[in-house]
């Protein structure tokens, strides 16, 4: 249960990866939960019950839980940030922010905020929860608060605190995750706390320094994204060696301080691919270089093209003068999710297509979406003189253990696999006259 009655309504703004099954955590706790949606169209789905993520907890799906949250009469879903907050004690804002053309785009969230400010009322607790560029919190949220009048950690209270859930894991992690948060007063501080231990059983570390915890979580996922670049790199090496990326991982992480990551087709998501730019600017800023992040960075970014070329010349070597055909097993942006978002499989599909194949994509956990996607495996594999295994599945891991099942495929043809998908597929495929190739 909440922890007070000052802190029993809570309103959650953006219902997307985040604030879907945070939203529904606090529901769990017995607090009352506006949750608010401007995209009406996923609102719409949302009031039926029905979301496409893939979460659950204990066993029910997050559907199931959004279903019963409903027929509570404590989860409502309205169509804006002011509307959710003027009926909360706190709001917790979830809102992403988009990556265009000229870069990060804070406009969707610094909107958000300044609805939320402007309706919230005496008292009431302002939680950002979004992954921001350091001083994202100073320069928006507490720089819009005081030109309302608004008395920081009197009348009003601000803090921030990073999000570090991993998708398909949010439920247990909103729970299990150690906390992080940082505000401007130790009024803030102490509000903030006590409304994010509602959900949380973990520690919570708290720093007087917003711009710290702000930089924690862009770090978080930078570090990621260069270990991601290691294994990558450990990768190339390994194949003309014949020896397995794989295995010198499970021997390497047998050591107590040592985690290695493991390679596959990029990096995608919001999270990783984006973070250097979170950080860049603010290195920028200080006169800092960072070239090891660059090169990192880079590293990632060139895994899809690569892969998508290396796959091509097979390909092509088979087709003749015919357009070659392409199979992709998963578009998710990783295993076991249904999140697109900056895909490196959607990549590599794009790739392929823009040098003249043509690509047949199976994921049945990825909302229809792309021209070159179905839900047939065998519609795929049909005649084709590739298949990429570029995110797993379960009902694609499924099909493919009648392997038996891939001779449909033209002779010759070649299986990538980028994700450790079948350990021990050059046994598996060579009776079926397939080659096979794994990162």
């Amino acid at each position: 249960m909440p922890s007070s009655s000052q802190d029993r309504r809570i309103a959650v703004v953006g219902l997307g990866f985040v604030g879907l099954p945070l939203s529904l955590s606090y529901w769990q706790q017995g607090a009352e939960v506006f949750g608010a949606e401007n995209d009406p169209r996923l609102r719409s789905e949302l009031e039926r019950g029905v979301t496409h993520h893939l979460e659950s907890d204990d066993g029910q799906p997050i559907a199931a839980i959004l279903s019963a949250a409903l027929a509570s009469g404590r989860y409502h879903l309205v169509g804006s940030a002011a509307e959710a907050t003027r009926q909360a004690d706190a709001t917790i804002v979830t809102v992403g922010i988009p990556h265009g053309p000229t870069g990060l785009d804070l406009g969707p969230l610094r909107g958000a905020l300044q609805e939320v400010v402007d309706a919230a009322p005496p008292g009431h607790l302002v939680l950002l929860r979004s992954t921001v560029p350091p001083g994202t919190t100073r320069q928006s949220l507490l720089a819009l608060a005081r030109a309302r009048g608004r008395n920081v950690g009197e009348d009003i209270f601000i803090a921030y605190c990073p999000e570090r859930i991993a998708e398909g894991r949010a439920f247990r992690e909103f729970r299990e995750m150690p906390v992080i948060l940082g505000a401007f007063d130790e009024a803030s501080l102490a509000r903030a706390r006590a409304v994010v231990e509602v959900v949380t059983r973990a520690s919570v570390t708290t720093s007087a320094s917003v711009e710290a915890a702000e930089l924690s979580k862009v770090i978080e996922n930078v570090q990621r994204d260069v270990n991601i670049a290691v294994a990558q790199e450990l990768a190339r090496a390994c194949e003309p060696a014949d020896i397995d990326v794989f295995e010198v991982i499970r021997l390497a992480n047998t050591h107590t301080r040592v985690h290695l990551l493991e390679p596959g087709p990029g990096v995608g998501g919001f999270c990783l691919p984006l973070a250097l730019s979170y950080f860049l600017p603010f290195a920028q800023e200080h006169g800092v270089v960072t070239p090891t992040l660059l090169a990192a960075r880079r590293t990632n970014a060139e895994v899809p093209p690569l892969l998508a070329e290396r796959a091509l010349s097979h390909a092509r070597a088979l087709a003749g003068d015919a357009a070659p055909r392409v199979a992709v097993f998963g578009l998710a942006m990783k295993d076991y999710s249904n999140d697109a978002r900056l895909s490196p499989a959607v990549e590599v599909c794009e790739t392929l297509r823009g040098l003249g194949a043509e690509v047949r994509a199976v994921d049945p956990a990825v909302p229809p979406q792309f021209a070159f996607q179905r839900d047939e495996p065998a519609w795929a594999i049909e005649g084709a003189h590739a298949l990429l295994l570029l995110s797993r599945q379960t009902a694609l891991e499924s099909w493919l253990e009648d392997v038996p099942r891939l001779g449909a495929m033209h002779p010759g043809a070649i299986v990538v696999d980028a994700r450790n998908w079948l350990p021990h597929g050059d046994e598996l495929l060579a009776p079926l006259g397939l080659a096979y190739w794994k990162i």
